[in-house]
């Protein structure tokens, strides 16, 4: 059982913002917590109820937390439907889709891959990765859609990580883009790093800095969209460009792309919303404008995963195409 904590409103409290205060009193959790907290109905105030984190306090009142029990951090087994793609002793391959975690964190202990597979393949998935990321040698971002590989055994997935610290895999993602990249294709090599400003967010970083990581991204361009709808002569408002990876760094596609000044279409992180240059003059457009405001997450697709099996040697290569969401994107825009 949880205990609960009561907190009193001094003097000079007055005039403080809940949530920050509540965080100020115990180091047990972060002011987001604290929040969700209050917003999800753990609080009360003078023994009523109370669930605005942002009121100003005021002396002499009493509040009283009752966190919930911490929730067990082990996954269990969900029947999630997979598409399989290619499954043996050793190791399975799936078509994820968008919207769907990895692995169990903070706001998302069930519902992800993890859970799915442990109902696929029972207990058979490799230990390395640990209790929350069994047999998971890579990852994709939750709205980024799919060819992942899972090690079953400890042995492929050994042997699947050593490709991966050695380049040894081919990795192909289809992107949609705002604007087109001068030139049509090239290869960004900017080091990324946590951002300083925001722990959600990676950033490109200096060559010098030592907290940088090693990223390189190759891209090309493979269709241009509204040639003539943009500011500049022989220019596009968007594109469908192809990236390919040597390392597989966090968020590294959507941050090289913004980095270079072609963010994502959707990307709620890097991006920005709608696409510049696209304005409501005729019923292509129009059309599109509605399309492009419903879709609600970065454009990425990985669309090619090749690699050597880890214990049989055969080659092995998977493409998939882009879900309904990005194809009806495509489409549309292509009518510009």
């Amino acid at each position: 059982m949880t205990d609960d904590l009561t907190f009193t409103v001094g003097p000079e409290d007055a005039g403080a913002r809940l949530d920050k205060w509540i965080s100020d009193q115990t180091d047990a959790f972060s002011r987001a917590r604290v929040k969700a907290m209050i917003e999800g109905g753990a609080l009360s105030r003078d023994g009523e109820a109370f669930a605005d984190p942002k009121w100003k306090l005021r002396e002499g009142e009493v509040f009283t937390l009752l966190p919930p029990p911490p929730e067990d951090p082990t996954p269990k087994p969900q029947d999630i439907p997979l598409d399989v793609l290619f499954e043996d002793g050793d190791l399975i391959v799936i078509n994820k889709p968008a919207g769907l975690v990895v692995h169990p964190a903070a706001g998302n202990w069930s519902g992800t891959l993890v859970n799915a597979l442990l109902y696929h393949c029972g207990d058979t998935l490799s230990g390395i990765g640990g209790v929350i990321r069994p047999g998971i040698v890579h990852r994709l971002d939750k709205e980024t859609s799919g060819v992942m590989v899972v090690a079953k055994n400890d042995r492929a997935h050994q042997g699947l990580s050593e490709q991966w610290q050695t380049h040894d895999i081919e990795r192909a993602y289809l992107a949609i883009v705002h604007g087109s990249p001068r030139p049509t294709m090239g290869t960004i090599d900017w080091p990324l790093a946590r951002s300083s400003g925001d722990r959600k967010k990676m950033a490109v970083v200096g060559f010098d800095r030592p907290e940088g990581k090693e990223a390189t991204t190759h891209f090309k361009r493979i269709e241009p969209y509204g040639i003539g709808r943009a500011k500049l002569e022989g220019d596009a408002i968007a594109s469908l460009i192809e990236c390919r990876l040597e390392t597989g760094r966090t968020h590294q596609i959507r941050v090289h792309m913004s980095h270079i000044g072609h963010p994502l279409v959707g990307d709620p992180l890097y991006g920005r919303p709608g696409i510049p240059g696209l304005r409501p003059s005729d019923e292509a457009a129009e059309k599109a404008l509605t399309i492009v405001a419903k879709f609600k997450r970065q454009a990425l697709h990985a669309a090619i995963l090749g690699f050597e099996h880890p214990l049989t040697g055969e080659e092995l290569r998977f493409e998939t195409d882009p879900p309904k969401d990005f194809e009806k994107l495509r489409d549309v825009l292509r009518q510009l």
